[in-house]
């Protein structure tokens, strides 16, 4: 996408600022955002944005964060830089519909392949918890693709929740799939699970009580985090002991890379099992 971009803004453009142009972006519905936009380009981002519109007629609205990742939900903050002034928008992936709004609810196009490994993993009649559910990205992937008897999502972000039930209503999956809007340490859920999901990568390690209540002997949990290479054993390791401080006994099944965070970072789920 870059070089076409620079071929078509060579003219409008300094040398200098073409090669400044971020190749990074990601693609949710018919919205580009932006992750970093260089300040020698700030009087430039309509003319970007614009040549973007021009070169892929699938978008329809250009964005650049101006805050990253922070607050109570981890949620950006972005700017309309071109297109149609909304940001709002409905993303396919893995065979189902998401409505969301990018700036309101935490979405991560990138771990579309994620989703569905794990909905590959799930096993026939199997009880599913997602733990930060967010828009319901995960439940309607697992309840769209496997034979699960029933997915339960928790989430904290009112926003988030109201559109996960929209989405469920548009998927049609109502009947699979029960949706708990709340703080996951102070729901209380008469149920035990044979899976668990906690997708929520920077302080999944305060949630493993929560995940504790629900399981069994078999739960498999998928726990989420980052991390450089180097690290990864001891990441590992930390969790083991967090286990046993719980008086918890797990067996680690696999560690998978979920793609490239930032430069030499990955995020990581760690697939393990109850004992």
């Amino acid at each position: 996408m870059k070089k076409q971009l620079q071929l078509l803004l060579k003219n409008k453009l300094a040398e200098k600022q073409l090669n400044l142009i971020p190749s990074s972006c990601d693609i949710v519905g018919d919205i580009l955002i932006f992750s970093v936009m260089p300040k020698e380009l700030v009087k430039k981002e309509k003319t970007i944005g614009n040549a973007l519109l021009k070169l892929h007629k699938n978008i329809k609205v250009v964005l650049k964060k101006t805050k990253k990742f922070s607050g109570r939900y981890r949620l950006p903050r972005l700017k309309v830089i071109a297109g149609e002034k909304r940001k709002e928008t409905m993303h396919r992936e893995n065979g189902i519909q998401l409505k969301l709004d990018v700036e309101k609810v935490y979405f991560s196009p990138r771990l579309s392949n994620e989703r569905k490994r794990v909905s590959d993993l799930v096993k026939e009649n199997e009880s599913v918890l997602v733990m930060f559910s967010g828009a319901g990205v995960y439940p309607l992937v697992i309840a769209k693709n496997s034979g699960c008897k029933e997915a339960y999502g928790i989430e904290l972000n009112k926003t988030a929740h109201e559109y996960a039930l929209e989405n469920i209503r548009l998927n049609k999956l109502a009947n699979k799939i029960t949706l708990i809007c709340g703080d996951v340490k102070k729901i209380r859920l008469n149920k035990k699970f044979g899976r668990i999901l906690m997708p929520l990568p920077k302080d999944a390690g305060d949630f493993l009580e929560d995940a504790f209540k629900y399981s069994k002997k078999g739960t498999i949990i998928h726990f989420y985090s980052f991390g450089q290479e180097k690290e990864f054993k001891d990441i590992k390791n930390d969790l083991i002991n967090k286990c046993r401080k719980s008086g918890k006994k797990i067996k680690i099944i696999r560690l998978v890379k979920c793609g490239q965070y930032s430069p030499y970072t990955y995020r990581i789920c760690i697939d393990f099992k109850m004992l």
